[in-house]
């Protein structure tokens, strides 16, 4: 069976599930608002020490969620230089936790209709995926993934794509980013702020040094303005305001936040 092996359990994450469900049961213990029901979610991707809270407080709204089938993920390619969108032949990704089903069919009619290529290089190393699928295995029961690694693209072309695939509300979208890379304290936190707020606002103007996720994002927020949903900010932190003091470096932090779609 052509399954996609974890590449970063044992260091974005735990290998262990044990230690997993752990972490997922005091991660996810908050109740979320009432009565939002979130189309979809944008969550950090960093090693869970760092961003696993901030993205958990989005997570948190899936429990309010019974009818899942499908989770479209899309995350940006850090290790593979990628035109457009690119979604695997694997027929399952595997974590610690187990297996997650991939939606081949609906993967190969983005290949169909050209609006995604077919890559599993851009998907064996992509972390920005994989961190995600322990939230949704824990918080959804019975789903297929349909995962979807953005290089460079066009907010019009991922909107495309999107509008291919949500037909009911049966399908959730996740959407993969961290935001300000290295840049100190403060900084960071200025720079944040206002990519937040252009987030908002549904502003695709959103670039790589604001969000590495942006080709991603931007495509969600074009998606945004032709469905009239809106985006409500959960949680916002950085690299540098974790408990772990071994781990904080104020100089050179990487920002977080976490937001529904309704």
């Amino acid at each position: 069976m052509n399954n996609r092996i974890p590449a970063v359990a044992g260091s974005f994450y735990p290998d262990d599930p044990l230690q997993i469900q752990t972490a997922m049961d005091s991660l996810l213990a908050s109740p979320p608002e009432k009565n939002i029901q979130p189309k979809a979610l944008i969550v950090p991707h960093a090693g869970y020490c760092y961003s696993a809270a901030v993205a958990a407080k989005a997570y948190c709204y899936l429990n309010q969620l019974k009818d899942i089938k499908k989770v479209i993920l899309l995350g940006p390619s850090h290790r593979v230089a990628l035109q457009g969108c690119a979604v695997p032949s694997h027929q399952n990704f595997i974590t610690p936790c187990g297996l997650v089903k991939v939606d081949n069919d609906t993967c190969q009619r983005l290949v169909t209709r050209g609006l995604a290529t077919l890559s599993d290089q851009a998907h064996q190393w992509e972390h920005s995926l994989e961190v995600q699928l322990p939230f949704l295995q824990y918080c959804l029961t019975d789903f297929e993934l349909i995962p979807i690694v953005v290089g460079e693209c066009e907010p019009v072309k991922v909107s495309e794509l999107l509008a291919e695939l949500i037909v009911d509300s049966s399908s959730l979208i996740i959407i993969s980013t961290d935001l300000s890379h290295f840049h100190p304290y403060e900084t960071a936190k200025r720079l944040d702020q206002e990519t937040i707020n252009r987030i908002i606002n549904l502003d695709l103007t959103i670039g790589p040094y604001d969000a590495c996720g942006c080709n991603a994002l931007n495509g969600l927020l074009d998606f945004c303005i032709l469905k009239q949903w809106q985006v409500k900010l959960i949680n916002k932190a950085n690299s540098a305001d974790i408990t772990d003091t071994r781990l904080i470096n104020k100089d050179r932090v990487v920002g977080y936040a976490s937001f529904i779609v309704y």
